[in-house]
């Protein structure tokens, strides 16, 4: 089948090309990302391939539709980036990789606790210009502390089991309990308790409207105060206007993110040689106890591979029988 695959970077091409040796798709590799300029490059392509910050409004998917695309082929899990609801009008269908690796995401949101607590970034910095000073430097011993961890799906359960072995004590908040983290000793409750007890919180829900700005300026209020905050699931879900009252006051000791509300002008993008126009992004690199990654959380080559491979498979099950188990079902879903 034609696929063009937009956000294209280097790194992604190897895998893709690899895995794609048993399916013989004819793939063109796009740097670009999809917007309304860049939408001719998909005419005549039955299928379209996009990222997480490839946004697909009503009018874009009209676009698409008029091109002569079928598919539109996520390679993410999350799909609130995409106007389900145009797709079904316009007859095109969704799929998307519904998992890769909750492993590395699990393990990112670990490392991002682990360097804002022993602060290995800055010693890393020091040592290699002779600075072997440790003030500054102060950490605490995770073992014995409550970790709490909002959305115990596939990878809330796996920093469950890491933070578990680190000897924490587990909260949980979840519509749907998980089992398997309650045979860990997590306890669900709700989220004013979680935030008012946990000193290390660990978010891992979908976007919904629901949890649109779930950790906002009344949230912060509620934490414990100095308690650690992470977010490796999507940026949304916290108001960083307020993230920045929270550390300036000191209810937020600790901020680690992968994810920004605003990151799709900014992430997987080299910016060095230029000026960040996003005030709130750049107030936020200034703070001293803020760790942030670029989206990288998903980045191993596991999950890599597990992404090419489940995307081009998505891809043969429609063009070999119109349907996809992994497709989303119906545009009148909450998204997620």
């Amino acid at each position: 089948m034609k696929v063009a695959l937009f956000s294209a970077k280097s790194y992604e091409r190897s895998f893709f090309s690899a895995a794609n040796a048993p399916f013989g798709h004819e793939i063109t590799y796009l740097e670009p990302r999809l917007t309304p300029e860049t939408a001719p490059l998909a005419e005549h392509f039955p299928a379209v391939c996009i990222f997480v910050n490839d946004q697909v409004d009503a009018d874009l998917m009209a676009q698409l539709a008029q091109g002569g695309t079928q598919l539109l082929a996520l390679r993410s899990a999350g799909f609130n980036h995409v106007d389900l609801n145009a797709a079904e009008d316009l007859g095109l269908t969704v799929v998307r990789v519904p998992a890769y690796s909750p492993f590395a995401v699990a393990e990112h949101a670990v490392a991002l606790i682990l360097t804002l607590n022993r602060k290995t970034h800055r010693a890393y910095a020091r040592v290699r210009e002779g600075n072997f000073d440790l003030e500054g430097l102060l950490g605490f011993d995770i073992h014995g502390l409550t970790m709490g961890v909002v959305g115990t799906g596939k990878i809330g359960i796996e920093v469950a089991r890491i933070m578990h072995g680190f000897g924490c004590q587990l909260l949980g908040y979840d519509p749907y309990p998980n089992p398997e983290a309650e045979k860990l000793g997590l306890h669900y409750v709700e989220l004013d308790t979680l935030l008012a007890q946990s000193d290390i919180i660990s978010l891992h829900s979908p976007l919904t409207p629901e949890t649109y700005h779930l950790i906002n300026a009344d949230a912060i209020n509620r934490l414990k105060p100095g308690a650690m905050l992470i977010n490796t699931s999507r940026g949304a879900l916290v108001d960083a206007a307020a993230a920045i009252e929270g550390l300036k006051s000191g209810q937020i000791g600790y901020l680690g993110l992968d994810v920004y509300e605003e990151e799709a002008d900014l992430f997987f993008e080299d910016l060095s040689d230029r000026i960040i126009q996003d005030d709130i992004f750049a107030r936020l690199l200034t703070f001293p106890n803020v760790v942030i990654t670029g989206h990288q959380a998903f980045f191993t080559r596991n999950a890599l591979r597990a992404i090419a491979e489940t995307t081009l498979a998505n891809i043969r099950d429609f063009e070999q029988t119109g349907q996809c188990a992994n497709a989303i079902k119906s545009a009148h879903v909450t998204k997620s």
